[in-house]
C-alpha cells in the first residue's frame, strides 16, 4: 500500500522550506492594543480554557501531523508526552493507514503518556464514503480519543498524484458521522482556510467545532508538486488565517491554525474571535531538535505575557480585547 510512503514522504517535506506558502497568515497585521494600566499582576492572568470537558493549560492544539507508517510511532509519542507534560491538547494525523492496515494502529496510540490531555482521532472527509460507520468509530475508540477530527482537503487531494478528487456526498456523510457517533465532531481544513458559508454548512450538519487551518503556513499543494504533483499554479492558493477566522467567528466555535507560529500568534487568533488555536510545523521541527518542551513553555509564556498587555485576566477577558488591522 501506498499510505504509509505518502506519510513518510509528508513528514519529510513538511520541514523543508519550500513547504511553506509564499505569503503569511496575517498575523503580523493585528495589533493588539497595548494596555499602560493592565490592573492585575502577570502572575495572576489564568490561561487555562477547557476544551472538549477536559481543562488544559491554554487554549492550544498540537495539530494533526502524522501516523501510519513505523517512524510516526516514536514521533507521536513524543509530541503527545510533551502536549501532557505542558497541559495542551493533541491531534493525531488521518488514521486511514490504520483502516487499510490494523497494524498500523500502534503507531497512533500515546493515550499511554498522555492520559489527561484531550486527543483527537482523525479521518479525511474524501474517505468517508469508503468505509462503514463501525470503522469510523474504531478509530476513536482504539486511540481512546475524545473528539473525531474530519479533514478537508481538496486542494491537496487535487494536485496529489494519487488524490482522491471526488467530494462528492462529504456533507451528508459528516451529518450522518455527527448524528450517531458518541464525541465531538471537529471539521478541519489542511491549509487553505474555511469560508463562513462552509461553517454554515457545517453547522447545520451538526459539527460541534471547526478548525479554519488557513493559508499561511505549510502549502500542502506545494508539499504534493514537491512529491510530482500535477496542474501547477496553485502552490498559494487559499483563504489566509487571518481572514478566515474574522469570517468564521461566530458561527461554531473556531480552532484557529495554518500559520500559527507563537503564542503572540495565538493571543491575537483569541482576540480575533477564535476560542482555540493550533499548529503543527513549529513543533514537529522543535521535536527533531529536541527542544519541543522549550518550544511549548515559550509560547505559553508569550500568550500570558500578551494577555497582561492588553489588561486580559483570563481568556474570556482576551476575547474582548481590542485590537486593529493594518492593511
Amino acid at each position: 500500500m501506498r499510505t504509509p510512503k505518502r506519510k513518510k514522504d509528508h513528514i519529510e517535506l513538511s520541514l523543508k522550506k519550500e513547504s511553506q506558502y509564499s505569503f503569511t497568515a496575517g498575523f503580523e497585521c493585528v495589533n493588539l492594543l497595548h494596555n499602560s494600566l493592565p490592573e492585575c499582576s502577570l502572575y495572576d492572568v489564568d490561561t487555562s480554557v477547557k476544551f472538549l470537558g477536559k481543562k488544559i493549560s491554554m487554549p492550544l492544539v498540537i495539530s494533526a501531523i502524522t501516523g501510519g507508517y513505523p517512524k510516526a510511532k516514536s514521533i507521536n509519542k513524543g509530541l503527545a508526552e510533551a502536549a501532557q507534560k505542558a497541559g495542551v491538547a493533541f491531534g493525531l494525523g488521518s488514521q486511514r493507514a490504520m483502516i487499510e492496515n490494523p497494524k498500523l494502529a500502534d503507531t497512533y496510540k500515546v493515550r499511554d503518556v498522555a492520559p489527561d490531555i484531550p486527543i483527537l482521532a482523525n479521518i479525511g472527509a474524501a474517505q468517508l464514503n469508503e468505509y462503514k460507520f463501525n470503522d469510523i468509530k474504531k478509530l476513536v475508540s482504539v486511540v481512546e480519543a475524545d473528539g473525531l477530527a474530519i479533514h478537508l482537503n481538496p486542494l491537496q487531494e487535487v494536485i496529489q498524484p494519487e488524490g482522491d478528487v471526488d467530494f462528492s456526498g462529504v456533507l451528508s456523510v459528516i451529518e450522518k458521522i455527527c448524528d450517531n457517533i458518541d464525541v465531538p465532531v471537529i471539521v478541519k481544513e489542511t491549509g487553505a482556510g474555511m469560508s463562513d458559508s462552509v461553517v454554515v454548512q457545517l453547522s447545520g450538519a451538526g459539527a460541534d467545532w471547526v478548525d479554519v487551518a488557513g493559508a499561511g503556513g505549510t502549502s500542502w499543494s506545494k508539499i504534493e508538486y514537491m512529491r510530482g504533483g500535477g496542474v501547477p499554479g496553485f502552490e498559494n492558493w487559499g483563504i489566509p488565517t487571518v481572514e478566515s477566522i474574522i469570517l468564521c467567528r461566530g458561527l461554531l466555535p473556531v480552532i484557529a491554525s495554518g500559520g500559527v507560529r507563537s503564542g503572540i500568534d495565538m493571543a491575537k487568533a483569541i482576540a480575533l474571535g477564535a476560542d482555540m488555536a493550533g499548529a503543527a510545523q513549529p513543533f514537529l521541527e522543535a521535536f527533531f531538535k529536541k527542544r519541543l518542551e522549550k518550544e511549548l513553555e515559550t509560547w505559553k509564556k508569550q500568550f500570558r505575557i500578551a494577555a497582561f498587555l492588553t489588561g486580559s485576566r483570563n481568556v474570556g477577558e482576551l476575547k474582548k480585547a481590542k485590537f486593529t488591522l493594518k492593511s
